[in-house]
């Protein structure tokens, strides 16, 4: 059995409206649900074998904003295939992982996370900004990725961690199918 944690990017600025969409960064919000997001990730002690990211600046922000609240080490990689990639093409991504990972962590964008989560788990979820979502897929070599092998385990939105907070709770924050 495999884990996929997804976690999208938080939310991005719109205040230079000639900006290419590449390289427009977090704004306040999203880094504070970055943050948010990797405390939640530190203290259910989730450690991914490998985090991969987008290329985008909002992405790869937030992708250094989570680990470093998450107290992840690993540095993290980057393919630009995840910027703006469908469902099809991020399970090409997993496709190639080494089997030695049990858990990965991708970080990137919607529609393609939206879409890979139903894809995956048969089961059609929103996958807001900054919230981290996790399917358990019941394979044991990444090449073998199939729609329908998933299990949707939970998803973390930061809008549920700020209205219910962490305190001792963090399980039952987790929504669930």
């Amino acid at each position: 059995m495999k884990t996929l944690l997804l976690l999208r990017h938080g939310k991005s600025s719109w205040d230079d409206p000639g900006m290419e969409d590449f390289d427009r960064p977090l704004n306040e919000r999203g880094v504070q649900d970055a943050k948010l997001s990797g405390k939640y990730a530190r203290a259910q002690k989730l450690k991914p074998d490998l985090v991969l990211s987008s290329p985008a600046t909002r992405a790869k922000s937030t992708t250094e904003l989570f680990m470093a609240a998450a107290g992840l080490k690993n540095p993290p990689a980057y393919d630009e295939r995840i910027y703006e990639a469908s469902a099809r093409r991020l399970m090409q991504v997993l496709s190639e992982f080494d089997d030695d990972y049990e858990s990965v962590l991708l970080v990137g964008h919607n529609p393609g996370f939206e879409d890979l989560c139903e894809r995956l788990t048969g089961v059609a979820k929103k996958v807001p900004t900054a919230s981290l979502t996790c399917i358990d897929l019941k394979i044991d070599k990444w090449a073998a990725p199939k729609g329908g092998k998933g299990k949707l385990k939970w998803r973390i939105t930061p809008k549920k961690l700020k209205k219910d907070g962490m305190k001792g709770r963090t399980q039952s924050l987790r929504e669930t199918p």
